[in-house]
């Protein structure tokens, strides 16, 4: 895993965090959920070094099994990790300095696993940083799911004929669902389909942003 701990972009100065790290190597990265995230923040605060940031966050540390770092309890899931590696990119306020990190133990509240053990992401319930005041809430409003590519290889955007890449229509995700087919439908297959009414690119676009993507291609080469 990799985190980047940036220097102050009012000062220059280093995090408490980085100068940990370069103190111990051991780090624990500690899942953010929006049940905590404000406690969160608040532990971000430029606090002395000699502050406990658990104390004032309101924070519960539980002893981790492998590691110096303490994790945080209320985190969904925790990551102890030895530090193997730390690249500086700057001395000035703002750069970053990537710490590069070796898993070693990995603690998952089962209160945020689905009926197969899996992590289910609407109960873990994840925040992201983005910038200045800003973050985002993983709920079911933001989340969508593309079936990874792992055991199909796709025919690729550059097979699509030229007509059907050059639509009007058509959108960049279009084109990518269509060339993510491991074959472009035959004749008998397209012929034996009774493809809907009206233009074909608006037609094949409806029918896929249901996921019927086979289907579309049909109605294309209708």
């Amino acid at each position: 895993m990799i985190f980047s701990p940036a220097r102050s972009g009012r000062t220059g100065a280093t995090k408490n965090t980085l100068d940990n790290v370069k103190a111990v190597k051991e780090v624990v990265i500690n899942v953010v959920n929006y049940d905590i995230v404000q406690q969160m923040s608040l532990s971000s605060s430029p606090y002395d070094s000699s502050i406990d940031e658990f104390v004032k966050a309101g924070l519960t540390p539980v002893p981790s099994e492998d590691i110096k770092p303490f994790r945080v309890k209320e985190s969904p899931v925790q990551f102890e990790c030895k530090v193997n590696e730390v690249i500086e990119l700057g001395q000035n306020g703002g750069a970053g300095n990537l710490v590069i990190c070796e898993v070693v133990k990995i603690h998952i509240n089962e209160d945020v696993l689905d009926e197969n053990g899996m992590i289910d992401q609407h109960k873990i319930d994840l925040v992201s940083r983005m910038g200045g005041n800003w973050y985002c809430r993983a709920d079911k409003n933001s989340m969508f799911e593309i079936q990874k590519p792992i055991t199909t290889i796709g025919i690729g955007v550059d097979q699509i004929p030229e007509e059907i890449r050059n639509s009007s229509i058509l959108s960049g995700n279009d084109l990518g669902l269509l060339g993510g087919v491991e074959a472009i439908p035959t004749e008998q297959e397209v012929n034996s389909f009774n493809a809907p009414g009206g233009e074909k690119h608006q037609m094949a676009k409806s029918l896929l942003n249901k996921g019927e993507v086979i289907n579309a291609w049909k109605t294309l080469l209708k």
